[in-house]
């Protein structure tokens, strides 16, 4: 069967209110893991997209900052460059069993790690990090220059853990089958081995540089791109760039997240961009023609007369690009009425012949400390 084109509703899928608990979306999920296991529907193409999406909706809602951007946005909430569209920020079945592989334990089931049995090649771990860009570099795109501490191969003991001239053996409490079976009752419980942790060897004599882990530190410089259009809280994935797999497992991947900076001007909705314009009275009046910042250059823009305070002008292409490859947002120019707090004598005495004109009525005029002053020195009230 092919891959899902459209994506169900997370909800849907875990067959759970949007109010469930996190308990009960984790027990939803392994409920339909376990049904849909790959190991127990051995060449069922099905099995394994419902698997994934099952996967992939779990590693939503069990996530509350994730189920949030969900509940608000939808599927657009959480995805981003980097992401596949049927199986959330997973790859491949292998990246569910790295993820939550824990949850099979005790199933009969290989849980990701140690999947290929007793020494087996073992993925690793994947690393995250953050970026951060301002909102005129968001909406161009950019590379950037990050630096990252990671796991390399020991280059002591080539990644066996062992101190050169010595061997790995193998383990006595598995015979080397990195899982141990237990009996309980009418039921055969198989779990990881507890004294080589699934990898079937034992070290007895540690190399003296990576005390048996058979890894070191490194730290390493990578580019990365920034698409385009680009939204805070979306996530770039870097395919192999984490940990140093073992036994000679592919690395990890690393998970950048973006961080989009406040704009002192800009407010950003998705791909539209929003900002306000302080204009006059007389320029709401009798119109205007103003000259408008956009994130490069500007743009003359229209005040027809009689303008109102809060009417919002749209111009279509000026806000962010779509990092999807849709359509560019637009600009949304909200104007306000900017009143003034000083008056000097001629703009005050005008305003007071437009208020006899609109016979409008306003508080009488504030005599100043001059004002009050002369008539004090000549007797006389000032008009």
């Amino acid at each position: 069967m092919a891959p899902m084109a459209a994506q169900r509703d997370y909800y849907e899928v875990l067959g759970v209110s949007r109010s469930a608990t996190v308990v009960e979306i984790k027990k939803a999920y392994k409920k339909l893991a376990l049904q849909y296991h790959p190991d127990r529907n051995p060449g069922d193409e099905e099995a394994v997209e419902r698997f994934k999406e099952a996967a992939a909706a779990y590693e939503v809602l069990s996530d509350e900052e994730k189920r949030s951007r969900y509940d608000r946005f939808g599927h657009a909430g959480v995805s981003g460059p980097g992401r596949s569209a049927g199986a959330g920020g997973f790859h491949d079945v292998e990246d569910i069993f790295d993820a939550f592989g824990d949850l099979f334990e005790g199933f009969g089931f290989f849980g990701g790690r140690g999947r290929g049995g007793a020494g087996g090649a073992r993925r690793g771990a994947s690393l995250q990090t953050e970026v951060r860009v301002d909102l005129r570099t968001a909406a161009t795109g950019c590379e950037r220059e990050i630096q990252i501490n990671r796991k390399k191969t020991c280059s002591h003991c080539g990644g066996n853990g062992a101190e050169p001239g010595t061997t790995p053996e193998t383990c006595d409490y598995c015979g080397g089958h990195g899982q141990v079976v237990q009996a309980q009752g009418f039921f055969r419980v198989q779990t990881t081995c507890p004294a080589c942790r699934g990898t079937g060897k034992i070290v007895r004599h540690k190399c003296n540089e990576c005390f048996g882990s058979g890894r070191e530190d490194e730290e390493v410089s990578l580019n990365i791109k920034i698409p385009g259009g680009i939204d805070n809280g979306m996530q770039l994935c870097l395919r192999g760039e984490g940990e140093v797999g073992q036994n000679g497992g592919p690395r990890g991947d690393l998970y950048v997240n973006v961080i989009v900076e406040e704009h002192p001007i800009f407010h950003r909705e998705g791909t539209h961009l929003m900002c306000e314009i302080p204009i006059t009275y007389t320029q709401a009046v009798l119109g205007s023609e103003l000259e408008i910042p956009l994130l490069k250059g500007t743009e003359m823009l229209t005040i027809p007369p009689g303008t109102q305070p809060g009417e919002s002008f749209r111009l279509r292409g000026k806000g962010m690009p779509d990092p999807r490859g849709g359509r560019t947002g637009d600009l949304h120019v909200a104007v306000k009425l900017d009143v003034p707090r000083k008056l000097d004598e001629e703009h005050e005495e005008l305003l007071r012949k437009l208020a006899e004109l609109e016979k409008a009525r306003v508080t009488p005029h504030q005599k100043t400390w001059f004002e009050k002053l002369r008539e004090f020195i000549t007797g006389d009230e000032a008009e």
